[in-house]
């Protein structure tokens, strides 16, 4: 049987990745993978997280199943985080997930289950998950305009045009915030616009929020996904702890769906179990229990919130350096942009000749596409890497 299987494409971060690992140069930059590093290049352990673990490690009596939908008190305490009250609780349906992905591919699957013929549309560029899942699942999907690579900001009359095209029962997908891969936001008048269009042509917002806290705080980060959850029956939304509580490895997120009334919440949430029954059954809890013992604990979660504002201040630091060093070379305001980004991307907007000039003669790895973390940057090689983008000619 195994003979009839057929290679899979390789993944283009992971193989990006062996070739940093492969790379004997002292002065290599890695601005290609997907998660937070501090100064040193280390990915930390959150000190909130760590006196969670601690607390959960002396109080906890059993490793037995939560539930199909997981410990509702991580779902009470990450629907409060990001809707904070804009629909009113009996609205929604939740369930745990294995990260993000997970519940992007269950929103997926729902979406599937309850309109078979829907169009997905995606922003161009997107995560490449988004679409890599959708086709696996058979489903139709589309593209609207979305990053302008000349001005490095969102081209909003394209994306506006783009989906004019959008049939009834449509489903848009819609980064909530510090969009990846380019960290170009819609403004807030913007995103009342994109309602409006959205409401208009009777489609339904499907909203990706991985990185609440990273751009311009976690208030700020939620406005937009709270103004499309208040505007619409029905909403999506697929938020992920990896990012925010730094929990990559416990695989924790949550898929939110927003309910007309009770009883279509009701059930929403039969058939949301139902999905994790199929997928998984049980989802996994350790880092659902992080999350809620830090969400439900006042001292807990004041210090999480400061050392995540402390993240977000560093890398809006490090883009504003960036910024200014790549004015000083090229006598020129082209790349202020990477300032007004948010998030741990920025897209340069180059060509994948130029990035493939920025590994093999600087030593420089980010994705074909020119999305680079700016988290894997430090005071010390801004410098390093703004002379390398002006000497490779971008």
């Amino acid at each position: 049987m195994l003979e009839h299987l057929k290679d899979q494409p390789k993944d283009k971060i992971l193989a990006l990745m062996a070739a940093y690992r492969a790379d004997e140069r002292e002065t290599k930059i890695d601005l290609g993978v997907g998660v937070y590093k501090d100064a040193s290049g280390n990915t930390p352990v959150m000190r909130a997280v760590k006196e969670a673990e601690r607390r959960i490690n002396a109080e906890q009596t059993t490793k037995a199943y939560t539930g199909l939908a997981g410990d509702p008190a991580f779902s009470d305490a990450m629907i409060d985080l990001v809707l904070d009250g804009a629909v009113a609780r009996n609205r929604v349906a939740a369930v745990a997930t294995p990260g993000g992905t997970g519940a992007i591919r269950q929103a997926l699957e729902l979406i599937k289950m309850a309109a078979p013929g829907a169009t997905v549309w995606l922003s161009d560029p997107t995560w490449p998950n988004h679409p890599s899942i959708i086709k696996y699942l058979g489903m139709k999907s589309k593209s609207y305009r979305y990053f302008d690579s000349e001005t490095g900001q969102v081209d909003y009359v394209g994306m506006l045009t783009d989906l004019g095209q959008v049939m009834p029962g449509d489903v848009v997908l819609l980064h909530g915030c510090c969009h990846n891969p380019t960290g170009a936001n819609l403004t807030m008048p913007q995103w009342k616009g994109v309602i409006d269009l959205l409401k208009e042509k009777s489609a339904m917002p499907f909203i990706d929020i991985a990185y609440q806290g990273f751009g311009d705080g976690l208030d700020k980060d939620g406005a937009a996904t709270r103004m499309v959850a208040e505007s619409f029956d029905n909403v999506l939304i697929a938020a992920s702890c990896s990012k925010n509580f730094g929990i990559y490895r416990e695989r924790t997120g949550i898929l939110m769906a927003i309910a007309k009334d009770e009883a279509q919440r009701d059930l929403a949430q039969q058939n949301l179990a139902f999905l994790n029954r199929q997928n998984f059954s049980f989802p996994p809890d350790h880092g659902a229990r992080i999350v809620s013992t830090i969400l439900n604990d006042p001292e807990l979660r004041a210090d999480w919130e400061a050392e995540l504002e402390e993240v977000r201040l560093g890398m809006l630091d490090l883009r504003q350096q960036l910024a200014a060093e790549l004015r000083r070379l090229s006598n020129s305001d082209r790349f202020d942009f990477l300032a007004e980004h948010r998030g741990m991307f920025s897209r340069l907007g180059t060509s994948p000749d130029k990035v493939e000039a920025l590994r093999a003669d600087h030593g420089i790895y980010m994705v074909g596409d020119s999305r680079m973390n700016i988290a894997g940057l430090n005071a010390e090689t801004v410098p390093v890497l703004a002379q390398a983008i002006i000497d490779a000619g971008v």
